[in-house]
């Protein structure tokens, strides 16, 4: 059995600039963990791989394609592959969100 405490993660660098931490690295799946601070956003992008978002804290808006719905806690979204998406928290409180890409990228996500 592998355990990953999300609190021996470290940060990872990205372009988006904020708290990402990887939880979970296989060739059929990557699980990352954002917390973003009220305020912050990720930076709009296309990945090759579907993804899905899982809200776990929080009221965050989520793009996709020329959709944004603000997501309350325990709701997922799905992300088709190749389709613009990005997490926005326009909220006063943290938002937590687990994003898993499948399988995991062998690009880089296109930056918008």
């Amino acid at each position: 059995m592998n355990i990953n405490k999300l609190s021996e993660k470290l940060v990872e660098e990205t372009p988006h600039k904020v708290n990402i931490r990887k939880l979970y690295d296989k060739e059929s799946a990557q699980a990352m963990h954002i917390i973003l601070l009220p305020g912050e956003a990720l930076k709009p992008h296309i990945t090759p791989v579907d993804v899905f978002f899982y809200v776990l804290e929080g009221t965050p808006e989520i793009l996709v394609g020329e959709e944004k719905v603000q997501i309350n806690a325990d709701v997922l979204v799905e992300s088709p592959k190749d389709i613009v998406h990005c997490i926005y928290n326009h909220s006063t409180q943290v938002a937590r969100i687990l994003v898993v890409k499948a399988p995991r990228p062998t690009m880089q996500a296109k930056l918008l």
